[in-house]
């Protein structure tokens, strides 16, 4: 396992990418899983969905730089939370990487996406038309990262039923391999206007937000 980037967005504030190299049995041997984290990977698809899952634990370690226990369980959201650190955190994971976003206050989210032209085909299912129409033509970097800002801002917000098509809006901007755009999210549970962060890496797309950007 190797540490591809890490970024240090302030001094609270930090995000890392690792390549996943090693099997399931390397990395479990990083980690202290208790009762529950064993079964909840004993029901897991063997393959990329259990390193997926190990991955992200193994550089959660990493970035809390602890040997003691670390109890990550998901709430009733399904969003993970630290039971006994006070960081707030975001993982995701794409084919060959794992990613952890980890805030000392404010809540976070990230998402980290391998670009392939098939979002073209589903574009309709989380853009509005005002959306589409603002992007123009069949621009697949600038697609995902709308849906990259769409799912770091769900992870945020952490509640369930919140529509990437009928709650969020992303206002036109001029895309460019590094750069920012501004979402609203007009959900039942909140109403905010995030400043989201994009960028290129290698053949993927990274997105991430965090509380209190304006």
């Amino acid at each position: 396992m190797a540490l591809v980037y890490l970024r240090e967005l302030d001094n609270n504030v930090r995000f890392a990418i690792w390549r996943i190299e090693e099997s399931a049995e390397d990395l479990i041997s990083r980690l202290q899983l208790d009762e529950r984290e064993r079964a909840l990977l004993s029901r897991l698809n063997k393959g990329k969905r259990t390193l997926h899952w190990l991955a992200t634990r193994v550089l959660l370690r990493r970035m809390l730089d602890t040997s003691d226990f670390i109890d990550c369980p998901s709430d009733e959201n399904g969003k993970p939370y630290l039971a006994n650190f006070p960081q707030r955190i975001s993982l995701t994971h794409s084919f060959d990487y794992a990613a952890v976003m980890m805030s000392d206050f404010g809540e976070v989210g990230i998402d980290l996406e391998l670009i392939k032209p098939k979002i073209l085909r589903i574009a309709d299912k989380f853009m509005k038309t005002a959306e589409l129409d603002a992007i123009g033509g069949q621009h697949v970097e600038k697609l995902y990262a709308c849906w990259c800002a769409k799912e770091a801002v769900y992870k945020l917000q952490g509640n369930k039923g919140v529509s990437f098509k009928d709650n969020m809006t992303i206002h036109p901007f001029d895309f460019q391999d590094q750069g920012v755009l501004f979402l609203e999210l007009d959900a039942p549970n909140r109403t905010e206007m995030f400043k989201v962060y994009y960028e290129r890496f290698q053949e993927y797309m990274l997105g991430y937000v965090m509380e209190g950007q304006q």
